[in-house]
């Protein structure tokens, strides 16, 4: 009896460990279709204007607003890019699924902080206390991913809003 209820745990172990990695890796992940302004980037006015991109591929899930995630190329440059959209500080891009092969949040991020990539905004708060970020590397390819910005980051822990930021929805 022993040996039997013994397998039965490893067998419920392994059965939830595959349900978990299943639900992480695809069960909510649905692709974006591409419609025309895929990416948007900021002026340092505060004005968003789409940019010109290609082979724009992107996912996304309904189950969290920070699984967004998309790849692209520009036919702009780095330089012009900087010259007329606002950086974005602090950016650290999140890990997508594996099976998405464009985008590698470890090579953004090392290129990023290396200098080799720049970071822009491209929707301040796409949903409360989320924003949507774009990096551009200067052979035109481009990642963009959701993240938790500084008024999310204490809204989210339960304390209230910071100066400057925008009042909380009052539901989630």
């Amino acid at each position: 009896m022993g040996k039997f209820l013994a397998a039965l745990i490893v067998v419920c172990a392994l059965g939830a460990g595959i349900g978990i990695y299943y639900m992480q890796e695809y069960a909510y992940y649905e692709p974006v279709a591409p419609v025309g302004d895929d990416v948007t980037l900021v002026t340092p006015e505060g004005e968003a204007e789409a940019i010109p991109v290609e082979g724009f591929e992107a996912i996304d899930a309904y189950s969290s607003p920070i699984r967004y995630r998309a790849c692209f190329r520009t036919p702009l440059s780095l330089e012009d890019l900087s010259a007329r959209f606002a950086a974005y500080d602090g950016a650290e891009p999140l890990e997508a699924p594996n099976w998405f092969g464009c985008y590698s949040a470890s090579g953004i991020g090392e290129a990023l902080d290396a200098g080799k990539a720049k970071a822009f905004l491209s929707v301040s708060d796409v949903t409360y206390g989320i924003d949507r970020v774009v990096a551009v590397f200067p052979d035109g390819h481009g990642y963009v991913w959701h993240q938790i910005n500084r008024c999310g980051k204490v809204v989210f822990d339960g304390k209230p809003a910071p100066e400057g930021c925008p009042p909380p929805p009052a539901t989630n």
